[in-house]
């Protein structure tokens, strides 16, 4: 094969890495397991650069780690439920079975295309019952166990779509999916109790300090958001029907004297019982429908306009003992807290700015040392520390001291407790969609709520069913599938029929690649414990929160149910940056999308490959450039050049890094040192930017600097017999080094070479650190501490020899001409500092 043709080659390739088996991998004790994991896609049908840039990062990492003797564990499998595939079959007028099926093996066929190592015996698709009757049983465990429950809530629902939707979901107060409007709608949903493990996944977070970004660490911090302080108990000044309070959960108990008035959410339940009968009723529930289908993420912004509506209703601060107003607010969430806000307009100022529109009071409690705060003169709120003022018997206390003493005074009349707070809310996993897994209950009007039994399992999804045109879930009308007896009394009952949130399905799947093909148990324990926790989790910072949060919650209660002994499911984690094209993230919409293929078509995966990792740091966002993929290009094609034309006479199958002894040097030009010199600097820097930083740009760059200088020297190199031992060491590291970026070219390459086994099993090159020291060094020269030039000495030079190598550069005597050297500072083997005067 003398011109390089990569469809030629890459198939070749990718042919003998299949039927070997190659990728094929099992748990072994005996050897050290590293197991890299990209997030799983959802089967859309069609690949794209992000998908490329995610898996070209974890190949390179697998095969890396494969060099360096481990036992890798590369998998690929399909997040394959969810409501894009319902829309699209609507749309195309297909079941949503055959669209997902049908774009799994279309994605299927593009990623091979890529050579990536992934094991495929692997495979798993969440929407096939071999997977959902797993997470069918954790589901009815989890209940039994109480951390799955049910509860009428306010919901996002987007009527379009027919479905509940996340706040996450709901962008500028419309769906993410239909750009329609969102509602709020109480509904009976499913919920898994993820609170219940909030301290916990919290504290766990520092196991992942070095592994995870920081900025991922603290986006969990701050969703699970813990905060300390107090509930306090509002006595109503009027008592109503079933409340004669209102809790409130505050962080500043040291502020209680100067609550003026009293916040509550929209969706509060009180809200209703305060306002009946009351001639603002009309107004508060007008305010409150309004309030109640904003966008949550709005709500909660600082610079949100702040309005309200008085209710009509007071309540008692329960440390002055005044009434104070309720008022229904728009800033004021039910999910965090109570729903119920103690208003301290003087120090806090989302209530300072309600109180300006409203006219309403404010008390100063907190005041600089030896300085007087006048509530009318008042331009913003006072929030920093002070001592109380107007405050009972804590007057005169710094406000740190008085939090606590304040909780203490009102816990012996039970006005109030000590109290800890989690932003965190318990997770719906309820969606009234049909292309999902069911949730394996039965409801009785004799016997309730009743499990599916598990012999009984799995609950699976007809597939026989049509959607409906408007969305609706085709399921509540079926009655082949709603209608069943109750397993408790053997009456008439129904079926749930709403189906599982998909993050449901993308919770575990990383742990049942260890046993995918177990359709008895959900894992293997023995290959469970032998491949997890993953060592290295690859996927878009979008996932920072709740998929990472909720996979974290999955292992934790299935350790706790006795499934797995660790306790976190991602060691580490790489969050790649994002395709940009135009100055905006690749998209249909903008008009700005590469398709690999085509890409691959023109110029080869392996180019494909060079570049997206070359382009950027993997964490950065990749600037798509059509001449940087022809710059890829031209550089695989100059290596297929070198090896198989420049330097093809003195190749032959020697080792990488072969040792010196076994290149028979002596009486060769320094030339051949020199290359030598660079073939193990080459392996050392490659091998540290991929090992340790993942900068695969930068080992790439190595790898390019080794071609040109051979280039640069071809000649000399190919005249010298004696030299082609080492010549063919320096290819043969060349290649082993490219081989997990470009595999396809340096596996065809190395055969021609001749070597008789795979490059795919070779190690990563040693390098001898004796081989990167010089004969010469290279010192910098400043002038009153700027750079004015550069000298190479011998590495022994004297102190001497050094000043008067730095006095004697064109560069640095042309700064001192006219001037007076006062002093000459040499650091052996570093710097020469030339002051001058």
């Amino acid at each position: 094969m003398s011109k390089y043709v990569p469809e030629d080659v890459e198939k070749k390739w990718q042919a003998i890495w299949e039927e070997g088996g190659h990728f094929k991998v099992e748990a072994d004790p005996s050897r050290p397991k590293y197991y890299v994991l990209e997030m799983f896609p959802y089967p859309s049908g069609r690949i794209h650069m992000g998908h490329v840039r995610n898996y070209c990062i974890g190949d390179v990492v697998a095969r890396f780690k494969r060099m360096e003797g481990n036992n890798v564990l590369h998998p690929m499998g399909w997040d394959a439920f969810g409501m894009p595939a319902e829309n699209a079959a609507i749309k195309h007028k297909l079941h949503p079975a055959a669209w997902t099926l049908s774009n799994i093996e279309s994605m299927r066929t593009q990623i091979k295309r890529l050579g990536y190592s992934y094991d495929w015996r692997r495979e798993l698709a969440t929407c096939h019952p071999d997977y959902y009757v797993h997470e069918q049983r954790f589901f009815l465990k989890l209940l039994e166990k109480g951390l799955v429950y049910r509860k009428y809530s306010p919901q996002n629902w987007c009527e379009t779509c027919g479905t509940v939707l996340a706040n996450e979901q709901v962008i500028d107060g419309c769906c993410w999916r239909c750009d329609q409007p969102v509602v709020q709608k109480d509904l009976e949903q499913w919920f898994l109790r993820i609170t219940a493990y909030a301290e916990e996944l919290l504290d766990d977070l520092a196991q992942l300090v070095g592994g995870w970004p920081e900025r991922v660490l603290t986006m969990q911090r701050n969703w699970i958001g813990k905060s300390v302080g107090a509930e306090l108990t509002f006595k109503l000044a009027e008592p109503v029907e079933g409340a004669d309070s209102v809790k409130v959960f505050t962080t500043r108990p040291d502020t209680l004297f100067g609550a003026t008035f009293m916040s509550l959410a929209a969706e509060h339940p009180l809200v209703q019982k305060l306002i009946k009968g009351k001639p603002q009723e009309t107004a508060v529930n007008a305010f409150v429908e309004s309030v109640r289908n904003m966008d949550r993420i709005v709500r909660g912004a600082d610079d949100l306009e702040k309005e309200g509506v008085f209710t009509g209703a007071s309540c008692i601060n329960p440390a002055t003992g005044k009434p104070i107003p309720i008022y229904v607010a728009n800033f004021v969430l039910m999910g965090y807290g109570t729903g119920a806000v103690m208003a301290v307009p003087a120090h806090d100022q989302r209530d300072f700015e309600f109180a300006r529109k409203y006219d309403l009071p404010l008390k100063v409690v907190i005041a600089p040392e030896g300085e007087t705060l006048d509530p009318a003169a008042m331009e913003a709120a006072y929030s920093d520390p002070g001592k109380l003022v107007d405050s009972g018997e804590f007057t005169g206390l710094p406000n740190e001291e008085a939090k606590g003493k304040i909780i203490d005074w009102l816990a012996e009349t039970g006005r109030g407790t000590k109290s800890v707070n989690y932003r965190l809310r318990d997770w719906n996993i309820s969606r009234q969609r049909y292309w999902g897994a069911p949730i394996p209950v039965i409801y009785c009007d004799k016997c309730g709520v009743a499990p599916v039994p598990e012999k009984d399992l799995p609950v699976e999804l007809p597939r026989d069913l049509s959607l409906l045109p408007d969305g609706r879930s085709p399921l509540p009308v079926s009655k082949s599938f709603t209608d069943v007896a109750c397993p408790v009394c053997g009456g008439p009952a129904r079926r749930e029929t709403d189906t599982l949130d998909t993050f449901f399905e993308s919770s575990w799947y990383f742990i049942r690649f260890a046993s995918a093909r177990d359709r008895d148990r959900p894992f293997d324990p023995e290959a469970t414990k032998y491949w997890l926790p993953v060592d290295q989790y690859i996927g878009g910072i979008e996932h920072a929160i709740l998929h990472l949060l909720y996979s974290r919650f999955f292992v934790k209660a299935l350790r706790d149910l006795g499934y797995l002994t660790f306790d976190e499911p991602f060691a580490n984690l790489l969050t790649q940056g994002m395709v940009i094209k135009d100055g905006s993230k690749m998209s249909k919409s903008k008009g700005n999308v590469v398709d690999p293929d085509d890409m691959i078509a023109k110029y080869g995966a392996d180019t494909v490959r060079v570049f997206i990792l070359f382009a950027a740091p993997p964490e950065k966002d990749l600037d798509w450039s059509d001449t940087g993929i022809e710059g890829a290009s031209r550089f695989l094609s100059r290596l297929w050049r070198l090896v198989t034309e420049e330097l093809a006479a003195v190749l032959s199958p020697v080792a990488a890094c072969a040792p010196a002894g076994e290149l028979g040097q002596g009486g060769l030009p320094e030339l051949f040192a020199e290359l030598r010199r660079r073939e193990h600097a080459t392996a050392a820097k490659a091998g540290a930017d991929i090992r340790e930083r993942f900068q695969f740009n930068t080992a790439i760059a190595a790898a390019m600097e080794l071609v040109n200088f051979l280039y640069a020297n071809v000649e000399t190199l190919k005249s010298e017999p004696k030299g082609a031992k080492a010549v063919s060491s320096a290819v043969a590291t060349l290649l082993t080094v490219l081989s997990p970026i470009a595999p396809h070219i340096c596996e065809e390459l190395w055969q021609q070479i001749g070597h008789k086994t795979l490059l795919l099993d070779q190690p990563w090159p040693t390098h001898d650190p004796a081989a990167l020291v010089t004969d010469e060094v290279e010192v910098v020269v400043q002038v009153n501490g700027k750079l004015r030039g550069k000298v190479c000495v011998a590495r022994d030079a004297s102190k001497a020899d050094l000043e008067k190598a730095a006095l004697a550069d064109a560069n640095v005597a042309k700064h001192l001409d006219g001037k007076t050297v006062r002093k000459v500072i040499v650091v052996p083997g570093k710097l020469v500092n030339v002051v001058v005067g």
